[in-house]
């Protein structure tokens, strides 16, 4: 298990590509080839994969997903020696159901979130992606992100710089009451999490509402002056396609004003796809996805991803699944 511990963690979670870590246990006069270890990171996957299976059970039942995706290349024979790109998915739990789960699937149809995602009815916070919106229709409220919407404006700087100067102020104000709320929730004494929403919801409803009117009333002046194809007419277009999804942060106290911990998540897949740079083929995908939720979810709670890696490997063959809860992160800490 300890061996296996650290071949997981220094492919994902270093980001070491199986031949420098076949190198590095040549320096040692230890050889292990490379498609030795892919073998080993599959069977791990497969293993563990019950109680990632429970991660996601614990993700679904929060009051609001966080969610995004990314490519990941992966091979395929029927291309003659081209890859084809996969997606890794990210689903992030709230503070009741800290754990970060990734799902893989062969491409970006909506088949994947929708299957992922059956039977949840909370908030979803996602990009402005069209395969969400059978998703939506089924009773899930949408939640936007502000910094999606920024970025529009920002990539149009060049092209209309006062207009985009405007709108990137009017929504760092909306931040700046987020921050606001922060220092606080700090400083409030005997701060429950009821209690820090409450903090949250009151100044969005003082402060941002107010800012909200004032940027709706802007995007509606100011599309009708700008060139119908201009890049500051799409970002415009855009944040007025989104509005009723980007305001309703307001509503409630445990809504983020933005996606980005989902990004971050991603930020991990991004970092290897550029070292070990493809997949094998879609199993092995998957099986990665599988491991990443394993690190990702062991470091949302403080562990060490390789310590937890090897406890869990050494215990889950033995273990009943109807015991598995005992190996998710936060028993685990509570336990050892």
């Amino acid at each position: 298990p300890g061996l296996l511990a650290y071949v997981i963690t220094s492919k994902l979670g270093d980001h070491l590509p199986l031949y420098r870590l076949e190198r590095i246990f040549e320096r040692q006069d230890v050889h292990v080839a490379r498609s030795t270890m892919c073998a080993w990171l599959l069977a791990a996957g497969k293993l563990v994969q019950p109680l990632v299976d429970l991660m996601g059970q614990c993700v679904r039942q929060s009051k609001v997903i966080h969610t995004d995706d990314t490519r990941v290349p992966v091979q395929d024979e029927t291309l003659e020696g081209k890859c084809k790109s996969g997606r890794i998915w990210t689903y992030i739990g709230d503070r009741d159901h800290p754990y970060t789960v990734y799902d893989y699937t062969p491409d970006r149809t909506r088949a994947g979130p929708s299957k992922w995602l059956d039977k949840f009815r909370g908030y979803l916070q996602a990009d402005a992606y069209g395969g969400y919106d059978g998703i939506y229709a089924t009773g899930v409220k949408e939640v936007a992100c502000w910094a999606h919407g920024r970025r529009h404006f920002f990539d149009a700087k060049d092209t209309d710089g006062r207009r985009c100067a405007q709108m990137l102020s009017m929504v760092r104000d909306l931040y700046k009451v987020e921050d606001e709320a922060t220092a606080q929730i700090a400083t409030a004494q005997n701060c429950t999490p009821v209690k820090a929403d409450a903090i949250r919801l009151a100044l969005r409803q003082e402060k941002s509402v107010p800012l909200l009117a004032t940027i709706k009333t802007w995007l509606d002046t100011e599309q009708k002056l700008v060139l119908p194809r201009s890049p500051m007419a799409q970002a415009i277009g855009y944040m007025l396609n989104q509005w009723e999804a980007l305001k309703i942060y307001t509503t409630q106290g445990f809504l983020n004003i933005d996606n980005n911990a989902a990004e971050r998540a991603l930020r991990r897949v991004g970092i290897g796809r550029k070292n070990w740079l493809f997949a094998g083929h879609d199993i092995a995908a998957q099986r990665t996805a599988t491991l990443y939720s394993l690190i990702a979810s062991a470091e949302r709670h403080g562990l060490d991803p390789q310590a937890y890696l090897r406890g869990v490997l050494a215990r889950v063959p033995a273990m009943p699944v109807s015991q598995l809860e005992k190996l998710l992160p936060e028993r685990w800490q509570v336990e050892t």
